[in-house]
């Protein structure tokens, strides 16, 4: 946003990043005109390299969430939602520094004060949520959702979220990961792991949502092509779209056939085939890992009943429990 708006104003800007900050993050931010830094491990470092740079180059520094005028601009994102569906009663917002949810809060309660405010962050960086309870934070660990991976919330944003704030949700990577698919493959929409803890928690805790008019704030979609290729095949493993199977067949022409055979006629579609002879089995046997394309986890049972009514013993090493 800064990176943008400085472009169309005619301002040189400067944008310090963590080394970690996805390709397409960057990309964006130079093709707008702004000169980035990538330095640090962590947003905090990041920060204090902002803080240096500033200084040293008498720049103005710009908060990204403990400043009143960022929540403010942060806050119309409310505004908008509420513009096009007035009946909304939750609203779910990514947690990171606090900006976001502030200004959500201040703006959504302004025009609807029953409006229940729900905040989201990870699990391994929950640390409004721990403030909120009186606890101290300890935060820390790698997560999808980088771009929310904030230990220190911003003093201004923390006010705000004691007063006007209902609840903080932790969720898990699992369970980021396949909210990120789901708005691929249900909406064609490409959200970044911060952007789907929105969709994460409403799944991960329906009790807290079931008969209510939700409003998810889907607050970025830069993910790196290579991470949600991974993000998208380890979905199709875990709802058993993909399985790998190992089955002893024995050494001799024909028996390979014969397993792609029943595989293929029980409507499974093979992607790799290992075989190995020598480690832990018998001289004429040879041990037979199949990974393969399935429908869905009962299409596996199909696959499994298939092969074992052939005289095959068969086991699953991935996709479904065995």
């Amino acid at each position: 946003g800064v990176a943008y708006h400085a472009g169309r104003l005619g301002i040189p800007a400067t944008i310090v990043m963590p080394s970690f900050t996805p390709n397409t993050k960057v990309k964006h931010t130079r093709d707008h005109g702004a000169r980035v830094v990538l330095l640090g491990d962590t947003l905090a470092e990041a920060a204090t390299e902002a803080h240096r740079v500033a200084a040293a180059e008498k720049l103005v520094f710009v908060h990204p969430y403990d400043d009143p005028r960022v929540i403010a601009g942060q806050g119309t994102i409310a505004l908008e939602m509420l513009q096009d569906v007035p009946d909304l009663d939750t609203l779910v917002v990514p947690v990171g520094g606090g900006g976001m949810i502030a200004g959500c809060a201040v703006a959504a309660r302004g025009l609807k004060p029953d409006l229940k405010v729900i905040g989201v962050e990870s699990a391994g960086y929950s640390a409004m949520r721990q403030l909120l309870a009186g606890e101290s934070v300890t935060a820390g660990g790698d997560t999808i959702a980088e771009g929310i991976a904030v230990r220190d919330i911003g003093r201004t944003p923390l006010a705000i979220a004691r007063a006007l704030v209902d609840r903080v949700l932790s969720v898990d990577e699992v369970a980021i990961e396949r909210a990120i698919a789901l708005f691929l493959e249900v909406e064609k929409t490409v959200a970044e792991g911060a952007g789907a803890t929105g969709l994460a928690a409403l799944l991960a805790y329906p009790q807290y949502f079931a008969g209510r008019k939700v409003g998810l704030v889907l607050s970025g979609g830069n993910i790196d092509t290579r991470l949600l290729a991974s993000v998208l095949l380890r979905g199709l493993v875990r709802d058993g779209r993909i399985v790998r199977l190992r089955l002893m067949i024995g050494d001799a022409p024909g028996q390979l056939a014969r397993v792609a055979g029943l595989i293929g006629g029980a409507g499974g579609n093979i992607v790799e085939v290992l075989h190995q002879r020598l480690f832990g089995v018998v001289a004429k046997a040879t041990e037979l890992d199949v990974t393969v394309e399935t429908r869905d986890r009962a299409h596996v049972g199909e696959l499994l009943a298939a092969l074992q009514s052939d005289g095959f013993k068969v086991r699953v090493l991935e996709g479904v429990d065995a």
